[in-house]
Order: C-alpha cells, then sequence, then structure tokens
C-alpha cells in the first residue's frame, strides 16, 4: 500500500465562530520520543492514536490491564482549544466502567446526576420520565446519568494512566503518514524535535469524526447530512432551574423551536438552541445575540456569565467495517450521530471498554487472534443501532414538511391530552448499554441473557460487608469470571477445578440462602440482584453465569459439563463460530 500524508486529508475544527472566556484546560507537556533519529522503525503492539475520551479510555483500560501501549495525540491538553464543553451526559454503563478503571469517584464528586427529565410543548408540559423507577437502573451502584464537562473526565483519566503505568501518552505528537502490509502496520510521526517512524501489531483510530486513517484507507461508510442548526450556550446565571433534563419541542422563547437545559460541573448550564436551517452562525453566535436568546427565556434582569457559545450543525456517518487490516475504528471515527440520547461519546466509552479486555487476552496469549474480529461483531450493532435512534430524534425534532410534519403535530397534540400518546414524543431516546445479539462469541440458547450487560449490582462479602460486581471483576484481573449459584455436587466440583486449572478463568460461588459454601471463593447474593443482573430466573436452581472482563454475559446454563467449556473456549476465540 502506498504511503498516506497528511496534507491530503489536513481539516480545520469548525470553531470559528466560537466566543465566550472558554474553559482553562490543563497543559501536558512534550517529551522527545526515543525514536528520533534512529534508522529502523522501533515496534509497539499497540498504538493508539487521538487522546479523546474514546482513545484515553481505551489507554486507561489496557493500562489497567498491564497491556503496554502508546498513545498519539497532536494537541498537549485534553478537550479542543477554543471549543465547547462538548459531551456532557454520561450513561450508567459508562459510570460503571469507569468505576473499574478507578476515575468514577472524581467524576461523581465533580459532576452532577440526574434522573428525572421533562419534555414541553410550548407551555404545557407533554412528557416526563425518573429514570431510577425506569426498569433496574436503581439496582446499579452508579446512577442514572451523570453530567459533567467531556475534558474533566479525560483529564481524569490522563492522570489515572500516569498513576498505572504500562501506557505511554505522547503529547504534540501528529500522525503524518501511514502505510500497512500482512505483517505490520508503519506511522509516520511529526513531533517539535522532529520526525520518527514506528510500526505497530494493531492500530486504534480514535481520531474523531475527520478521521485521517478513515480517509487514508478508503472506508466505505453511509453518511447523511440534515439542515438542522443549533447554537450552544453554556453559562452561569443567577435563576437556578431544577437539576433535570428540560427539553421544548416548541419553546416560545425561541421562535417555537427546540431548547434543550442541563446542569453541569461548576454550576455551568448546558442550553441548546434550535436555529433556523438557514441561521448565519456567526450572527447566531454573537453574545448580544446570545444573551437576547436567554433573556427571553429566563427574563430580563438575570444575571449572566457566558462561559462559552458556539454554533454546530451535526451529521450522522457509520463504517460498513469497524477495521480495516490492522486498523481497529472506535468513537467519532466509527459512526456519528446527531447529539440526542447520548449516543456519541458513550458509545466510544463502550467502544474501547470492548476491545481492550480482546486486545489484552490476544497479547496474553490467552486468546486467539480470532476473537478480535468479535469486535466489529458487536459494536457495529451499536453504531448501526445508535444512528439509527437518534436519526429517528432529528427527523421528529426537524420533520420533512407532510406526513413527518403531520405525525409530530398529532403526537404532541395527543400527548397533551393522552398519557399513551406521551412515548410518540421523541427528543432522545436515553443512551442505555447497547445488548450483543449477533456476536460470535456468545453462547445464545433459549432463555439465555447472552450478550446482555450484567449491571454493578450489590452482594454480601463471605464477611458480610456490602461488596459490588465491580469488584469481582476487578479480582478475575481481565480473566473471564464464572458465577456459579447454588449447591455443587462432587462431580460438578471436580470438573470446574480441572477447567481453572487450564483457562484463564476466576470461579465465584454464590449459595443459595444460607447453604454452607462449598469454595473458599464464595459471596452471598440475599437479594437475588446478582442473579438477576446475570438474567438468570429467581429461586435457588444451581445455575452458572460467564461474564466476561466489559462485564457482558457470554453464557449461562445449569450443571458444570461439556457446554461450560465449550463457552469458555467461544469466549475466547479458541472454538466454533457462532452461526
Amino acid at each position: 500500500m502506498s504511503l498516506n500524508t497528511y496534507k491530503d486529508v489536513a481539516h480545520t475544527n469548525g470553531y470559528e465562530f466560537t466566543q465566550g472566556g472558554g474553559y482553562e484546560l490543563p497543559s501536558y507537556p512534550f517529551v522527545p520520543p526515543p525514536e528520533i533519529g534512529g534508522k529502523a522503525p522501533a515496534k509497539h503492539p499497540i498504538v493508539i492514536v487521538g487522546g479523546g475520551i474514546t482513545g484515553l479510555t481505551l489507554a486507561c483500560s489496557l493500562a489497567r490491564l498491564g497491556v503496554k501501549a502508546i498513545l498519539l495525540d497532536e494537541d498537549d491538553t485534553v478537550g479542543v482549544k477554543g471549543a465547547s464543553s462538548r459531551g456532557i451526559c454520561y450513561t450508567q454503563k459508562s459510570l460503571e466502567i469507569f468505576e473499574r478503571l478507578g476515575v468514577y469517584e472524581h467524576i461523581a464528586a465533580k459532576g452532577t446526576q440526574w434522573s428525572v427529565g421533562r419534555t414541553f410543548a410550548g407551555d404545557d408540559e407533554v412528557y416526563s420520565f425518573d429514570l431510577r423507577q425506569q426498569g433496574s437502573f436503581n439496582l446499579s451502584q452508579q446512577p442514572p446519568f451523570i453530567n459533567i464537562q467531556q475534558f474533566y473526565i479525560e483529564a481524569f483519566l490522563v492522570d489515572r494512566i500516569q498513576q498505572l503505568g504500562h501506557v505511554e501518552l505522547r503529547w504534540r505528537n501528529r500522525l503524518t503518514g501511514f502505510e500497512q502490509n500482512e505483517r505490520t502496520a508503519t506511522l509516520t510521526v511529526e513531533t517539535p524535535a522532529g520526525e520518527y517512524r514506528i510500526e505497530a501489531e494493531h492500530v486504534i483510530d480514535a481520531t474523531g469524526s475527520n478521521s485521517p486513517l478513515r480517509k487514508w484507507l478508503n472506508v466505505p461508510f453511509d453518511s447523511k447530512r440534515g439542515d438542522d442548526r443549533w447554537c450552544i450556550a453554556d453559562v452561569r446565571f443567577s435563576t437556578r432551574p431544577p437539576t433535570e433534563r428540560h427539553t421544548w419541542i416548541e419553546a416560545p422563547f425561541n421562535e417555537n423551536r427546540a431548547v434543550w437545559q442541563h446542569l453541569m460541573a461548576d454550576d455551568v448550564w448546558r442550553i441548546d438552541y434550535q436555529m433556523a436551517p438557514n441561521a448565519d452562525p456567526a450572527h447566531v453566535s454573537r453574545e448580544d445575540v446570545v444573551r437576547e436568546r436567554l433573556a427571553r427565556q429566563f427574563g430580563a434582569g438575570v444575571e449572566v456569565e457566558i462561559v462559552w457559545v458556539g454554533p454546530y450543525a451535526y451529521r450522522s456517518e457509520c463504517v460498513h467495517s469497524m477495521r480495516s487490516g490492522r486498523v481497529y475504528f472506535m468513537g467519532d471515527s466509527a459512526k456519528v450521530v446527531s447529539p440526542f440520547g447520548a449516543r456519541g461519546g458513550n458509545t466510544g466509552v463502550a467502544d474501547a471498554d470492548n476491545l481492550a479486555w480482546k486486545l489484552a487476552a490476544v497479547q496474553r496469549g490467552q486468546a486467539a487472534p480470532a476473537l478480535l474480529d468479535s469486535y466489529e461483531d458487536e459494536r457495529l450493532e451499536a453504531a448501526r443501532e445508535n444512528v439509527r435512534v437518534t436519526n429517528r430524534t432529528a427527523r421528529f425534532l426537524r420533520p420533512a414538511d407532510g406526513i413527518e410534519r403531520v405525525y409530530r403535530d398529532a403526537a404532541i397534540a395527543l400527548a397533551k391530552r393522552h398519557p399513551f400518546a406521551r412515548a410518540l414524543v421523541n427528543t432522545g431516546r436515553m443512551a442505555v448499554a447497547n445488548p450483543y445479539t449477533r456476536s460470535r462469541i456468545c453462547q445464545y440458547t433459549p432463555g439465555s441473557a447472552a450478550g446482555q450487560s450484567v449491571q454493578n449490582v450489590e452482594f454480601r462479602w463471605a464477611n458480610g460487608r456490602t461488596g459490588r460486581m465491580n469488584q469481582l471483576l476487578d479480582w478475575a484481573g481481565g480473566d473471564l469470571l464464572l458465577l456459579c449459584f447454588g449447591a455443587l455436587s462432587a462431580a460438578a466440583l471436580r470438573r470446574l477445578r480441572e477447567v481453572l486449572a487450564t483457562t484463564p478463568l476466576r470461579a465465584v460461588q454464590v449459595p443459595a440462602g444460607r447453604e454452607s459454601a462449598q469454595a473458599d471463593e464464595h459471596v452471598r447474593d440475599p437479594k437475588g440482584h446478582l442473579r438477576g443482573a446475570c438474567g438468570l430466573p429467581a429461586g435457588d436452581e444451581p445455575a452458572w453465569a460467564l461474564v466476561r472482563p466489559d462485564g457482558y454475559l457470554a453464557a449461562s446454563g445449569g450443571a458444570i459439563d461439556g457446554r461450560l467449556v465449550q463457552a469458555i473456549g467461544l469466549t475466547l476465540g479458541l472454538t466454533g463460530v457462532h452461526a
């Protein structure tokens, strides 16, 4: 393959019209890489390109698992200089991942928790929800959502990576050229101290929506660009609305266009205003225009400090494949979604969590290289679903004339009078952990919850203290985790010892009720949350659940027999592909 160069795909960040004081971002020192001046390219097992939330989550995940890698970022900070707070809503699944990585406590202390959302059409509230009352959100040790500016999470991840070691962060290292063949990938990198080349076994593209790697490799993708225009205002002000997600489909103070309102960290409110399709970005971002818009919403006497303001237009994209040779696409380099329902940055976090344990297992020699093919099975399914869901929301908020407009008007009118119609109001289907229904490494059987995320529920340690699922995953240390519910026969114990002796597996018994434990490694499940989180029916019947390092259920069954052995082999890419 011919060498591709940066100048062929260089792009601007599109923040020409931003206003306000902005955010003060940390600055990280440039350290000349040891490869500068070397004759032959140095070899690295894993190279991550891009230090946004996706790349840093992957780097932190690998560091936690003791896997060596380097990360290249062309800037010397987190976030984007001159840009807004960017992503702000982080889902329960992402928060569970961040707890495993050791940064959740910082996020919880800095951010704002919320679970209530209210939707208005004009002056009427047409829909509301409390996520803590829906499904099993309240069973996890993490809340449904925390709002926090994205750069804070990125900075917490940088600190944690530096604490863990194993992964080298290289700031002001810009990828300027790339080529690959059957043996290796070669990257050319430009720095203030000169240029160098490195070779990599695996390259992870976390460079975002304007990925140069995606362009160089001519990766096919579907794309759709709407004419909807928005303007973000990040503000502090003397009026303090409720700590809830408020959305207006038709806001009387915004020419009957949509408005989003969220509280973030530092008492900063993110307010998204839908603009006219032909709005001039420079005009709508002017400070006097923004202040007039805020005064219409909150009153002329409100005191406002503008932290940041800037326009944006969204698009949706999705690659046809999450991998091209030695390059894996994740985050916005794989898919771009409209910002409705928090399905952007959270998807990138899940991409990273998915690939990290698989790379670690292959690097350790515990899994077959074929395991890496399952990354596309699982995360491409998630990407397509998130694009589909957000596109539907976008069409509801900016309907085309004709049937789309008629449907939206009818849905709003009905929702004002009838509870059954409120579910038709689509201001963003909030992100949840994507299920994997087509994965080659999940053992699907009737009644099994294979491919579903296992929540970070509580249990009791043998000493009676409260524990949580993530602690068991930490204890497993990147190996598969087997939960054995109920009594174990002598034959089952013998088979289990044989399996444990030959596979990267850690096992924990969960005795039923007050039955005596048969294994030193055991926990109690008095409320049945652990059993329920694994999709097993309530009761005391013996059963097992095989949980992956990313907190997804790989398989479940009854007796400790050949099906368990088959499930372990399948999950590690060592045996046949799921049909």
